[in-house]
């Protein structure tokens, strides 16, 4: 891509992906509450008085008002800029490296989906059906749409059976390792939304890279969940949500899964 076409064009996916993000925000807070996404507009949680315009500029808005409501001075969490922040990284990452195609757009909306169900995980421990279902749905439109641009029908019909592959294993995989975890532990080890989210994963990556990116979330909750012992005492088997374990290894998997999927078929090559 043309380098002077490559600034303004990511100057505009920062501030495009900054502002989906602020979206984001607001499904996280309102959709298990079972409020409408977009009435009434922006206000305060504390005072709920509206939110200005410029007070909603993503990121510079929260500075501006030093993490603090203009009208009753409540603190205001520092999660709304990061998760508009870490939005706009995202976006700006996926066009640089797959440019203006169809793949961007796709893995925008699936990095949006990600994101949402996993604030929605961290604050409530579950998974929405209404996020699950529709980005399923939009997983294999995504599936189908890319299948056709690049073999036409054929491409087609490949991609969409590649998707609902994955949307089946997603969902057979971590419903036998839900009930395994339950043999073993004689309790609850995984929650029915987590295999409703790998299918969704699947829909999105196909089976090959939905196995990458459960793999990657595993060895990512392993990890956060030593390193949480050891810095909190936090007991080993307390329940954490495992939704943003499940987007961190979809994200990684989008940027370089078929480097990794590539280096581990090279250890068996007559397979």
């Amino acid at each position: 891509m043309d380098i002077l076409l490559l600034l303004p064009g990511s100057i505009f996916v920062l501030i495009l992906g900054a502002s989906i993000g602020s979206f984001i925000n607001v499904v996280a807070y309102r959709l298990p509450a079972g409020l409408s996404l977009l009435f009434p507009p922006s206000r305060c949680p504390h005072c709920l008085n509206e939110l200005k315009p410029y007070d909603n500029v993503p990121v510079l808005g929260w500075l501006w008002l030093k993490g603090r409501c203009r009208f009753c001075k409540s603190s205001i969490s520092p999660r709304y800029p990061v998760v508009e922040g870490i939005t706009g990284i995202l976006f700006l990452l996926i066009f640089v490296i797959f440019q203006i195609s169809p793949i961007t757009i796709g893995y925008w909306v699936f990095c949006s989906w990600l994101l949402a169900l996993s604030l929605i995980d961290l604050d409530t421990m579950t998974l929405p059906n209404t996020l699950t279902k529709s980005g399923l749905v939009l997983g294999l439109i995504f599936q189908m749409v890319l299948g056709f641009v690049q073999g036409g029908w054929v491409g087609f019909a490949q991609h969409l059976m590649l998707g609902m592959l994955g949307v089946v294993l997603g969902l057979w995989l971590f419903d036998a390792i839900a009930i395994l975890g339950a043999i073993a532990f004689g309790k609850t080890a995984m929650g029915g939304g987590d295999a409703k989210l790998a299918a969704m994963m699947g829909a999105w990556l196909g089976w090959q890279y939905l196995l990458v990116a459960a793999f990657l979330a595993c060895v990512v909750g392993v990890l956060f969940g030593v390193i949480a012992m050891a810095l909190s005492g936090r007991k080993w088997g307390q329940r954490m949500p495992f939704g943003p374990f499940l987007a961190i290894g979809s994200v990684i998997t989008i940027f370089v899964g078929e480097a990794i999927l590539s280096s581990y078929l090279q250890l068996f090559p007559g397979r």
